[in-house]
């Protein structure tokens, strides 16, 4: 698979899953969008999205590169020379779909302005704004009309020798962005930016990208990932993050492992799992910890942990690879893990 640099982070050909986000705020505010670009790098963004709708968004882009560290891409739609402007103005990557910005010819000033300053291109497919008459073509299936405009789009980019392309095949339906994301692997060999459109407020959307992310991570599809969520969008790379190390595809983190409780639970397991969760979260190391309700599924269900408790009546046992180490009174349950997770880790 082709790999394509984005202002230094290298996406394709088996480099790790970048996570994007966009900001929200006016891009023309200039302070305000550095905030939220540098707030989104801070909670686990590589990559963070602009809109650029007009010229003074456009403008601003350059002292919004200039005062934030990691690439910026601006999304364009409609005038083209609003991505030209971009470009000058020092951005990592334009979004554009190549058929929306009023002909061939002021694409084809992007694509060679795109490849004179090795800026990239992602082509961003929408199921809900494809060209019209293009799903009639193709007998009403909406995954195979995302395809046959991406390969439009595509070709209008090559014919001017550019092929630095990310693609998108986003629908708000989960199983046809699956759908159209599998048939873009066998079609196309550019890295696919993942990510399930409209996908909702933040349970809703955070489920609706779960699934379709992840179920395509799963299968070995996608290399850049947005949870769309209808919420802050400091949410969207913590959700994104989630999903990943569900996957393993994000390995320095604690992994926290904790029962669901049932009537055998006999201490107050829930505030003591997430009293964990919350402590190791930012904490970079590979480490499993298990946080478990009783000795059904304490130390032997958990034994691959490499640290973890298991609860009793009112105490609970700290081990380690399923050996317990000692009896711990409810109390210090949560300080006793954590001192023996911090001892683990430094």
């Amino acid at each position: 698979m082709k790999t394509v640099n984005i202002g230094g982070v290298i996406i394709g050909g088996g480099n790790p899953i970048a996570v994007q986000s966009m900001t929200n705020v006016p891009t023309q505010d200039v302070s305000l969008a550095v905030q939220q670009v540098n707030a989104l790098a801070e909670a686990g963004c590589d990559i963070v999205r602009l809109a650029v709708p007009d010229e003074a968004a456009a403008k601003a882009m350059e002292e919004i590169v200039e005062k934030t560290s990691v690439p910026l891409v601006a999304d364009i739609h409609f005038d083209h020379r609003l991505a030209l402007m971009c470009m000058e103005r020092g951005v990592h990557k334009i979004r554009i779909n190549p058929g929306n910005i009023g002909g061939e010819e002021n694409a084809a000033a992007v694509a060679k302005a795109a490849k004179a300053k090795g800026i990239p291109i992602r082509i961003g497919v929408n199921g809900g704004s494809l060209e019209q008459g293009l799903l009639e073509q193709c007998g009403g299936n909406l995954a195979k009309a995302m395809i046959e405009s991406a390969k439009r789009h595509i070709a209008i980019l090559e014919r001017y020798d550019f092929t630095d392309i990310v693609l998108s095949m986003k629908s708000s339906s989960v199983k046809t962005t699956i759908e159209a994301y599998r048939m873009a692997r066998e079609a196309f060999d550019y890295p696919l930016h993942l990510g399930v459109t409209e996908a909702g407020t933040y349970k809703a959307g955070l489920v609706k990208s779960a699934v379709g992310i992840g179920a395509l991570l799963a299968d070995g599809i996608g290399d850049t990932i947005r949870v769309s969520l209808t919420d802050d969008p400091i949410k969207e790379p913590e959700a994104a993050k989630l999903i990943l190390r569900a996957l393993d595809l994000d390995e320095n983190h604690i992994e926290v492992v904790s029962c669901p409780t049932c009537g055998r639970t006999k201490i107050d397991l829930i505030p003591i799992a997430n009293a964990v969760s919350e402590a190791v979260e930012k904490i970079p190391a590979k480490l499993k910890v298990a946080v478990m309700g009783c000795v059904v599924n304490g130390p032997g269900e958990a034994k691959d942990a490499d640290v973890g408790i298991a609860g009793g009546d009112g105490c609970a046992v700290l081990f380690k690879k399923g050996e317990i180490v000692r009896k711990l009174p409810e109390a210090e349950i949560v300080p006793a893990l954590l001192a023996e997770i911090k001892r683990m880790t430094e």
